[in-house]
């Protein structure tokens, strides 16, 4: 079956769960480069705590939308979609095949489904009254509002919840709604989505020591490194970090403050988990044959699509 839709590769899923070395073999395998699709990695320095793959474990493969950011700058998700359609066509147009990496759930399926973003812009006012409210009853706000939207955001995730109050105060519309219209536009794209399944507990237990290997790199002095420059943007909130303040302010002890650290790292897990278990396009691999079963699919796909 021809298409003149783009045919991308994307490795998906839970962090620390190999998608890296997935899409690093496949763009060796295949002739492919690849397309970040983390929100974290994209801001420079910030290479422990966001588990940034070092020249290492690329092995020479072209890596676009990484470490290119400073921690203050202010980065959409509409902005993400724009570069990263530009570093595709770049890829495609070289005859090169594009992998998709990335665990930010929002970046790829705005990416990949051709999601139109309406700008609106920033109420200050709006949010100045927002911020003053627990998270819990902006939450439960717009569950009554937008249950859609409220399904999909932890009430940790204050910025966001305000956000999408902001779309629906600015439009009088939900973000719901807007994202149904905005997929009207049919994909540019044929991804193949595949996404390494690991048991819950052996996932954490990967974690965990992924959590202690940070550490030994040296994730407390790059933490105390980053708030010294008093960053204040959304960078400041980068799991790793934020976890550690309390015993880089003199408030807690270490072991407890890296004990929360891997809880939010579990949490952070769980809840990609839960994003990418809602989409039936992921394939899903088995731990010891993912490289095996990838580079099947892949060559069934391009005889398919080809």
């Amino acid at each position: 079956m021809k298409t003149d839709r783009i045919f991308a590769v994307v490795v998906c899923g839970a962090t620390a769960s190999g998608k890296t070395a997935l899409a690093v073999h496949l763009a060796e395998r295949f002739g492919g480069e690849i397309i970040g699709a983390d929100s974290m990695q994209i801001y420079k320095d910030m290479s422990i705590a966001t588990a940034k793959p070092s020249p290492g474990e690329l092995r020479g493969t072209v890596h676009h939308l990484i470490d290119f950011l400073e921690p203050h700058e202010v980065f959409s998700v509409a902005d993400y979609v724009q570069l990263a359609r530009e570093a595709i066509a770049d890829v495609h147009g070289r005859g090169k095949l594009p992998v998709i990496c990335g665990g930010t759930g929002l970046y790829i399926n705005a990416l990949i489904d051709n999601i139109e973003f309406v700008e609106i812009k920033a109420d200050a006012a709006f949010r100045g009254e927002m911020k003053n409210k627990e998270a819990s009853v902006l939450l439960e706000e717009l569950r009554l509002k937008d249950p859609e939207t409220a399904g999909q955001l932890h009430a940790n995730n204050k910025k966001r919840v305000i956000r999408a109050l902001e779309v629906l105060h600015a439009t009088g519309k939900t973000m719901s709604e807007l994202k149904s219209r905005s997929r009207l536009n049919p994909s540019p794209y044929e991804p193949l989505m595949m996404q390494i399944e690991f048991h819950r507990y052996e996932l954490y237990e990967r974690i965990n020591k992924r959590v202690d290997e940070m550490l030994e790199k040296g994730l407390l002095e790059e933490a105390a490194a980053f708030y010294a420059l008093k960053n204040s943007h959304t960078s400041a909130q980068a799991i790793g970090y934020k976890e550690l303040l309390p015993y880089l302010n003199g408030e807690s002890g270490l072991a407890e403050c890296v004990e929360n650290l891997k809880k939010s790292t579990r949490n952070y897990a769980k809840r990609q988990l839960t994003w990418f278990k809602k989409d039936s396009r992921i394939h899903l691999l088995k731990p010891g044959e993912a490289f095996e079963e990838a580079e099947n699919l892949i060559l069934n796909a391009i005889t398919q699509f080809s």
